[in-house]
């Protein structure tokens, strides 16, 4: 469940900096400079659940995004979404995300950022009706890498 955790925020972390709700910050595009951390992380949507995926993270969370700090919203502005163009062999959708840079300390769990923007009972309604859009929990992957100096 902690692997979900993270991912749905991650996943959250990336939509925000493409501005979907109103009042949120923009993106700083500040990248990872030479030898700090970059996390990649990707994950698999159920091919009959994009759009309630999609739901979630365009009407839901990221309205509910303004409601963190000022240090939670840098998190948000480092982080980047890549969507896919078209499904897998298998009718799954694979999501992308790109934080650059990670921030040391700053907080990638969606449980606790969820029950800090809706509080705990309708936070983990909400985690929820987003683990009900994912795969098997295997089809998660992330890697943490170093940006070099190219």
């Amino acid at each position: 469940m902690k692997k979900l955790s993270t991912l749905f925020f991650v996943l959250m972390l990336s939509l925000f900096t493409m501005g979907q709700a109103k009042n949120t910050p923009s993106p700083t595009n500040k990248n990872a400079k030479l030898n700090q951390t970059v996390w990649l992380c990707t994950y698999r949507v159920k091919a009959d659940k994009q759009k309630e995926y999609e739901h979630f993270v365009h009407d839901i969370f990221w309205p509910g995004a303004k409601k963190l700090s000022k240090a939670e919203q840098q998190v948000f502005r480092q982080t980047r979404v890549m969507h896919p163009l078209k499904a897998e062999a298998d009718g799954t959708y694979i999501y992308s995300f790109l934080m650059d840079p990670v921030i040391e300390g700053g907080d990638y769990e969606i449980d606790s950022l969820l029950k800090k923007m809706f509080g705990e009972k309708a936070g983990t309604e909400y985690f929820k009706q987003f683990v009900a859009t994912l795969t098997d929990e295997a089809d998660y992957r992330q890697y943490y890498m170093v940006q070099s100096k190219d």
